[in-house]
């Protein structure tokens, strides 16, 4: 019975370790403020990919709008350089997203990806369409 007790334990003292652990882990600008090279829209497991046509207000719009979201803060960039990627948590656990936009040439371009595990269970994908409908509110 003792020996139970202790695998119980050790379990409930690793899993609080990893909570911790995705919690606090440090965000490093340089790998996520990243161009986004993808030319065409696409879902992926842990993440989504939009590109559009649109104006510079559009990709000004998109960046007031992502700053609003909850949990989220700007980690690299800005409306002036083009890029500007942010992070944003999930309320209970604090899992961080990341989503970088981008324009030029009249192309907005969104990319939002989870850091941790596979599945995002399509968060990131209805991020960026709650974004792209700021864009058109032009």
């Amino acid at each position: 019975m003792k020996f139970v007790m202790y695998v119980f334990v050790l379990i409930c003292v690793l899993l609080v370790g990893l909570l911790v652990f995705v919690r606090l882990a440090p965000t490093e600008p340089t790998r996520w403020h990243q161009p986004v090279a993808e030319t065409n829209s696409q879902n992926m497991m842990g993440g989504a990919i939009r590109v559009e046509q649109a104006d510079e207000a559009a990709f000004v719009r998109v960046d007031a709008a992502a700053r609003m979201l909850p949990r989220t803060r700007v980690i690299a960039g800005s409306v002036d350089d083009g890029r500007v990627t942010y992070v944003t948590r999930s309320k209970w656990i604090g899992f961080p997203d990341y989503t970088t936009i981008e324009y030029s040439g009249g192309v907005l371009k969104l990319h939002a990806r989870l850091r941790f595990g596979r599945s995002d269970f399509g968060v990131n994908r209805e991020r960026l369409e709650r974004l792209l409908v700021a864009a058109q509110e032009g």
